[in-house]
């Protein structure tokens, strides 16, 4: 809308409205946060080992002899979905044998938890695993659990643009609070895993549309200096405290049933920001309701104390003022030249990766050394002075260098942590913070630097593209954190080599800060390889086309 911010800059830039604006929208995001990651402890599984039923016929001794050690971690522990076979053990009883110095136990068949395991309630009280058993032959339902939230995170970034398009950002942001919250309260009343799962499906989709809505109407409505801040540092850090939150009620709430039910409480305290938050004056006015658009502005000059002129819209003006139809842009155009393909595929691999890392050390809190809701937080604390690293990178540093070398930092020291030893605890657990903290600068840099590579006509879809990648990364994700199960190494090698990777194939992306958004194919910077071709394409673009000029948005 060309004439949208010249109407309303009488308002100023940060009046009450302004700072209204911000923090509510803000605020709607923290039970993203909760929400986000709360499967680290509604699906924590404890410690656990076979059940021997009390109507065994066994002695104490064999009862303490039942289930096998096995080498897990480098030390012997009792097997989690193994015991000996009771009927045996029950016989060798009768006979008055002691288990190791008359019967060989290494020799003795083994069987599976035919009467289901015993959990330990050292860390949690019941989880969705301990409720439905979902361990030894049932354990991969777990990582399904977190993938198929993440799948409705992917459906919900789909359709959320779409539907506030058409039905309006205050519409969608508030039902999407409503799906997020109603559905994470039905999930208290699961009666099978399956139903759990497709409930969180759900609260997925509601969970990311919420957010993008939050975005998008925070964006329209704020001005441009304000818009900035509120993109990158707003939303950014009230995710990362309500995320801060999250281990906070597990702590004390230790049953997944009634921790579910505490996350759902806070969502009731949006319901009275219907009344408060306006709806985008840009949206109504793209659907033509020019008076209830100007309604909006008058009332935030009143809060403001600025008088407010008395016809802020005309009518025939702003309708003159709408843009013209642009051509339409298809998929294949981000493959268009070998350039831009090039870029494309570069971007899908960077952010697809970026999203492992993220997800894969953020869902592994419990698997660090020490307690786990003490890891589960300082995971979130550290990702505040990560944004605003990220903030100040991309106010004054190249975005090609910064991204690059904050996914190496975080790739290293990740690297590292197979090299720490068992007894310093500590240091791992400091280098897996350090390596959260390099992933998730670049992760909230990808945005910012993914807009400044494409052209106007397919901006948005390169956009579209590339979080798609991100989503596809956070669905698997949490397979890398189930190889931690066969090797606790194992996900951190992967999860390192990779994030160092991409990072190094960051720099042969093109530099684009500095330079204005490019409107046209003709106008897009080159990847690292193809610069030779860039200055002949110029030279002779150049002679063909003198009126071509590269001027900012």
């Amino acid at each position: 809308m060309r004439d949208y911010d010249a109407a309303t800059a009488f308002l100023g830039e940060w009046g009450r409205f302004q700072r209204l604006v911000f923090f509510l929208l803000s605020a709607s995001i923290i039970p993203n946060g909760f929400n986000g990651m709360s499967v680290v402890f509604l699906a924590g599984t404890p410690e656990h080992r076979c059940a021997v039923p009390r109507g065994a016929n066994l002695s104490g001794e064999w009862r303490n002899a039942s289930i096998p050690l096995e080498l897990r971690g480098g030390q012997e522990v009792p097997s989690r979905c193994r015991r000996y076979r009771l009927a045996a053990l029950a016989n060798f009883s009768a006979l008055g044998l002691r288990p190791g110095s008359d019967v060989e136990l290494e020799a003795l068949e083994l069987e599976p938890c035919l009467d289901g395991w015993e959990y330990s309630r050292d860390v949690y009280r019941s989880t969705i695993v301990t409720e439905w058993n979902l361990v030894c032959e049932d354990d991969w339902k777990t990582p399904l659990t977190t993938s198929l939230f993440f799948v409705g995170v992917l459906i919900g970034s789909f359709v959320s643009g779409q539907l506030s398009d058409r039905f309006g950002r205050k519409n969608i942001l508030f039902l999407t609070m409503a799906v997020q919250t109603g559905f994470s309260f039905l999930q208290i009343f699961s009666t099978s895993w399956e139903m759990f799962t497709v409930l969180f499906l759900i609260v997925g989709m509601g969970q990311i549309s919420n957010y993008v809505v939050a975005f998008i109407l925070g964006t329209e409505i704020l001005g441009k200096s304000v818009r900035i801040l509120f993109s990158t540092l707003g939303v950014c850090i009230f995710f990362a405290i309500g995320y801060m939150l999250l281990p906070l009620f597990a702590y004390f709430i230790r049953d997944w049933r009634m921790l579910l039910l505490a996350l759902t409480v806070p969502g009731l305290f949006c319901i009275p920001l219907w009344w408060i938050i306006p709806e985008s004056p840009r949206w109504l006015i793209s659907q033509g309701r020019y008076k209830e658009a100007e309604a909006i502005i008058q009332k935030a000059a009143k809060m403001n104390g600025i008088p407010a002129p008395a016809v802020l819209f005309d009518t025939a003006e702003m309708q003159d003022s709408k843009p013209q139809q642009q051509q339409k842009a298809i998929l294949l155009d981000l493959f268009r030249t070998r350039n831009i393909a090039t870029i494309t595929i570069m971007s899908l691999l960077l952010w697809f990766f970026t999203s492992v890392g993220y997800f894969g050390l953020s869902l592994s809190t419990p698997d660090w050394h020490g307690n786990a809701y003490v890891n589960c937080f300082l995971s979130a604390v550290i990702e505040v002075p990560a944004y605003v690293i990220a903030w100040l990178l991309l106010r004054s540093l190249p975005r090609r260098y910064s991204v690059s070398g904050t996914l190496f930092l975080g790739g290293s020291v990740v690297l590292f942590i197979q090299l720490v030893p068992a007894e310093l605890n500590v240091l791992s657990v400091g280098l897996v913070m350090l390596g959260k903290f390099g992933i998730t600068a670049a992760f909230s840099m990808l945005y910012v630097y993914n807009v400044e590579l494409y052209p106007t006509l397919v901006r948005n879809m390169a956009v579209g593209a590339t979080s798609t990648a991100s989503r596809l990364g956070s669905i698997i994700a949490p397979y890398f954190v189930y190889l931690g199960a066969y090797d606790r190494f194992l996900p951190y090698i992967l999860m390192g080599s990779l994030t160092v990777l991409i990072g190094i194939l960051t720099l042969f992306l093109p530099e684009s800060f500095g330079n204005p958004l490019p409107e046209s194919f003709e106008q897009m910077l080159k990847v690292k390889c193809f610069r030779n071709e860039q200055q002949t394409t110029g030279i002779r673009s150049s002679k063909e086309s003198p009126k071509s000029l590269i001027t900012p948005l």
